[in-house]
């Protein structure tokens, strides 16, 4: 389902900026996928089921009420943002001083992708690739997908390809790390979040937050600006995963995020990419994407 499209008499809403501490903007263009990964950390099927999809437009005029500086891109992302059937119309319509990053599977036609987008669009000064890949060797081709990051470089995008460090796939990450070598593609690992085979893996500073269960009440702020594919807001990927309820609106003229702690009853369910110890978006460790007291 998708929203209907902001009509000419409304007035242009007002821009948004985001508090000092923000170190994320993530755009859910759609949470549909062309895979079906067994360890998805996005996998909770009410969150297909909820709110719809906002028109090529409608996110222009989201995106475009930003103002986070020139170090803080918006992060296109999903499911797969290529899905979204005006996804070439957002990259080229919001506003050309907004960084644009993206996660993709690469699923979809390279050709098309280099013919209809400027590599200036998707490139910064930054430690890490601004279109960040990821490789699922059970539903991927690995020469496949690395020959598709390499013919992204060498079209002038800034491209690099990502592979989880789970159990099950030690062998394919050592090939995957030869083949990028050899490719001249860069190859970096992210932990792997969840259970496997009875045993937890991660690095989370708050380990009973996904422990099952939600009779704890807690305090709660984020450092990352969440927006659904209906243009909802949400405290965390939790939030929006699950289909609970967002607290505010990017086509809500009054919205204006903040970095203030709010009630949460959801703690022991909380999602484990927000409570995990990572690096910021300047590579510095040591950050989490939420605060909980």
């Amino acid at each position: 389902m998708r929203t209907p499209t902001m009509s000419k008499a409304e007035k242009r809403l007002p821009e948004i900026a985001l508090p000092a501490g923000y170190n994320y903007i993530a755009a859910f263009l759609t949470l549909d996928c062309t895979l079906a990964c067994s360890y998805c950390i996005n996998r909770f099927p009410r969150a297909r089921e909820t709110g719809g999809m906002m028109d090529g437009r409608c996110w222009i005029e989201a995106l475009d009420r930003l103002c986070p500086g020139p170090d803080l891109p918006v992060t296109l992302q999903g499911g797969e943002p290529t899905l979204h059937p005006d996804f070439y119309s957002i990259v080229r319509g919001v506003r050309k001083d907004l960084r644009l990053d993206m996660l993709t599977n690469l699923e979809f036609d390279v050709a098309e992708f280099i013919e209809r987008v400027d590599p200036a669009r998707m490139r910064r000064d930054a430690p890490y690739a601004s279109i960040r890949a990821s490789y699922h060797p059970e539903a991927m081709d690995l020469g496949a997908t690395v020959a598709k990051v390499s013919h992204l470089c060498k079209a002038g995008f800034s491209a690099g390809l990502w592979m989880l460090d789970h159990p099950a796939y030690g062998r394919e990450l050592v090939a995957a790390r030869a083949a990028c070598e050899q490719a001249g593609v860069d190859f970096r690992v992210k932990e792997f979040l969840g259970s496997y085979k009875g045993k937890m893996y991660g690095t989370y500073r708050y380990p009973g937050a996904f422990a099952g269960g939600t009779g704890k009440t807690v305090e709660c702020r984020t450092t990352e600006l969440i927006i659904g594919p209906d243009g909802s807001v949400y405290r965390c990927h939790g939030d929006l995963y699950a289909g609970r309820a967002p607290v505010g609106c990017m086509r809500d003229a009054g919205f204006l995020p903040d970095a203030r702690f709010r009630e949460c009853r959801s703690f022991g369910a909380c999602n484990p990419c927000d409570i995990k110890i990572k690096t910021d978006r300047f590579q510095r460790s040591g950050h989490t994407s939420v605060e909980i007291v």
